[in-house]
């Protein structure tokens, strides 16, 4: 038999916030200083995986059920930044810049299934093709996408499914030739929405060039959208609204 620390941790190098509680506790949030993306990043990967306490106020703080929660990563985190005049009449916005499908399964019961929504917009997969947390076959993936569209159909929330974005390269992970992965991701994303009656949004049209990178002036590097990036995915989000909703 091997010998187990008594009072093991885990704990990121250098974490600010290392003498945070751990274990089932009745506050697993509590208030920090403001510190730069990295740290924080490191903080979370080894306390707070899926990151529940960025939206945990938030959600206890609303006041009427949603009629549509956009779940995703920093492509939908960014979009009520620079397009705020959509996120209103009922559409809320939790996207968590960076995250991976399992980081957003995690959370996916708290920050969309508690919240009642009528509808969830799921678009995810940027990061998960860049290697954020990690390796990660195609299918555990798709699994992912999957295990949250199925959750939120057993609870009686419509589903949207969003392609992937497109990119022609990633800023942050060099190495990464994403088109291919992208377009892969996107047709299983398409077949799967098609087979069990959720609705399909495809952004590509409005933003990709013809090799799979993002049109000029649409993204800020290649990856985030612009405010006319938002401009042109705008109204192909709000006929996938009516389209799920119509039902």
């Amino acid at each position: 038999m091997c010998a187990v620390p008594a009072a093991a941790q885990v704990a990121a190098p250098a974490d600010p916030f290392a003498g945070d509680p751990t274990g089932i506790v009745a506050d697993p949030c509590p208030s920090h200083g403001k510190v730069d993306w990295a740290v924080q990043h490191a903080h979370d990967q080894a306390r707070d995986f899926g990151q529940l306490c960025r939206y945990r106020a938030a959600n206890a703080a609303l006041t009427e059920r949603p009629r549509v929660v956009f779940a995703g990563d920093s492509i939908t985190d960014n979009w009520i930044n620079l397009d705020p005049s959509f996120f209103n009449h009922g559409l809320v916005d939790r996207g968590i810049s960076g995250q991976t499908t399992p980081q957003l399964l995690v959370r996916f019961r708290q920050d969309v299934i508690d919240l009642h929504p009528r509808a969830v917009h799921i678009m995810i997969g940027t990061n998960d093709i860049a290697g954020n947390t990690g390796a990660a076959a195609m299918e555990t993936v798709e699994g992912n996408i999957a295990s949250m569209a199925d959750l939120a159909r057993a609870h009686g929330i419509r589903v949207i499914l969003a392609s992937v974005p497109p990119a022609g390269a990633f800023p942050w992970a060099k190495d990464k030739q994403p088109v291919p992965q992208i377009a892969a991701l996107n047709r299983w994303i398409a077949t799967y929405a098609r087979s069990n009656g959720f609705t399909y949004v495809d952004y590509h049209p409005a933003l990709a060039t013809s090799d799979g990178a993002m049109k000029p002036g649409l993204a800020s590097d290649g990856v985030h959208p612009t405010a006319a990036g938002y401009a042109a995915m705008r109204p192909l989000a709000e006929a996938a609204i009516e389209k799920a909703l119509g039902r």
